[in-house]
C-alpha cells in the first residue's frame, strides 16, 4: 500500500464586479450570486489542491457581514483548510476593493467539496500540511465539519 502524499494548499484569488442585474431592489447584491462566485473560487482551490475534478457537497457557516453594491470590485480568496479522505473544506472570503490597495471583508463561508476520479467515484486527496497561519482556519473548519455531521444526522437520516 502506498503512503498518502501530503502537501500545502495554495490560496486562489479571483476578481469580479457587481452588475445591475445582480442586485435586489435595495441595491444590494443577491446572496446567491455572490455564493456562486465564491463557490467557483472554492472549487478552483480544491481542484488545484487535489488535481482532480471536484464537486460542492455543502456550503457551511456563511456570514454576510456587509452587502456589495453595483459597481463594487470584489476579490474572492479561497484555500483548502481541512481534508478528509476524499473531501476538502475550503474557506472562502469576499472583499470589496475600497481603493489605495485596501480591501474590506464582506463575506466568509466554508465550502465542503469532494474530489472524483475519472470514473466519477470519490477519490482520496493528499493530506494537508498546515502552515502556522492556517491553524486557526483549520480548527474552525473541523468545528464546522463536526457541526454539519450532527445536523445532517438529525435532518437527513430520518428520511429513510
Amino acid at each position: 500500500m502506498s503512503q498518502r502524499a501530503s502537501q500545502i494548499a495554495e490560496q486562489i484569488q479571483n476578481w469580479t464586479m457587481v452588475f445591475p442585474n445582480q442586485v435586489n431592489p435595495n441595491g444590494h447584491m443577491f446572496g446567491g450570486d455572490l455564493l456562486a462566485i465564491m463557490d467557483t473560487t472554492a472549487a478552483m482551490a480544491a481542484k488545484r489542491y487535489s488535481q482532480m475534478a471536484v464537486s460542492t457537497v455543502t456550503v457551511e457557516a456563511v456570514h454576510f457581514a456587509k452587502p456589495f453594491k453595483v459597481g463594487d470590485n470584489i476579490k474572492t480568496i479561497a484555500k483548502v483548510v481541512a481534508v478528509g479522505n476524499s473531501s476538502m473544506m475550503v474557506k472562502a472570503e469576499a472583499y470589496r476593493d475600497v481603493g489605495n490597495d485596501r480591501l474590506e471583508k464582506h463575506v466568509t463561508a466554508f465550502f465542503n467539496l469532494v474530489a472524483f476520479d475519472s470514473q466519477r467515484q470519490p477519490a482520496q486527496v493528499p493530506l494537508l500540511k498546515l502552515s502556522a497561519a492556517d491553524k486557526k482556519d483549520h480548527e474552525q473548519a473541523l468545528i464546522i465539519k463536526d457541526s454539519a455531521k450532527q445536523r445532517s444526522k438529525a435532518l437527513f437520516m430520518q428520511e429513510s
